[in-house]
């Protein structure tokens, strides 16, 4: 008996990725399909899906997690994976996490620790080191601006004050929001993110600007500092 393996190829059509999303759409298809139409083939052991199936296992079958993974990490590991084809999954995921940053920068309204969460997340779920970020508010709770204030290490970063006071003037805001990511997962304030908190909360109101809240952010969780009642 034969024991040669099919290919995509040779499968039903409706058990082809490509097939499959014309004939149904894209909703039809998993992630495994998916990301099977973005690498093209298998290898000699596996076909295109079942590569792609071990892929998403080795990332807990999470999205966020796969698209943390490098093009040196995808094509280390992953047999049939090389720099066209990791560089492929690597472009597909940051197309993903945009669409999602512009679909959040149309909403620029301020009303809750949820809403300043979805407008970070693309930007410091998938950092290694910590960043400190400013939302610049007016009156009616949208944004005027944001910017980048400092860049740390992996367990903090050192900030100016009198930076985001400055920034804070520039624009003419009547309010800013913290938030900066912790590459550790865990969403507990630290000391030092207490001191920071409560050192740029003085400063502002020494300007007539209300500090509105500080996030840390980590991947599916986060801490705001307003939530808890300590702005």
């Amino acid at each position: 008996m034969s024991t040669t393996k099919l290919s995509v190829k040779d499968w039903s059509p409706d058990d082809q990725p490509r097939e499959k999303l014309l004939a149904k759409g894209v909703n039809s298809l998993s992630d495994a399909e998916l990301l099977a139409i973005i690498i093209g083939s298998g290898n000699t052991e596996e076909t295109s899906v079942e590569l792609s199936q071990r892929i998403l296992q080795a990332a807990a079958n999470s999205i966020n997690r796969l698209g943390k993974l490098s093009v040196n990490h995808l094509v280390s590991n992953f047999k049939g994976i090389g720099n066209a084809k990791a560089i492929s999954i690597v472009a597909a995921l940051e197309l993903g996490k945009r669409r999602k940053a512009e679909d959040t920068e149309s909403r620029k309204q301020i009303l809750c620790s949820m809403d300043i969460y979805n407008y970070f997340y693309s930007m410091l779920c998938d950092l290694q080191c910590e960043e400190l970020w400013a939302l610049f508010m007016n009156n009616a709770c949208r944004i005027i601006d944001r910017v980048k204030i400092s860049q740390g290490g992996v367990g903090q970063t050192l900030v100016d004050g009198k930076l985001i006071y400055k920034e804070a003037l520039t624009r003419l805001a009547s309010g800013v929001i913290l938030c900066h990511n912790h590459p550790s997962g865990n969403s507990k304030p630290s000391n030092q993110d207490d001191e920071l908190t409560f050192r740029i909360k003085k400063g502002l109101q020494l300007l007539e600007i209300s500090l509105l809240d500080h996030l840390i952010f980590c991947e599916g969780k986060y801490y705001s500092y307003a939530d808890e009642g300590r702005i």
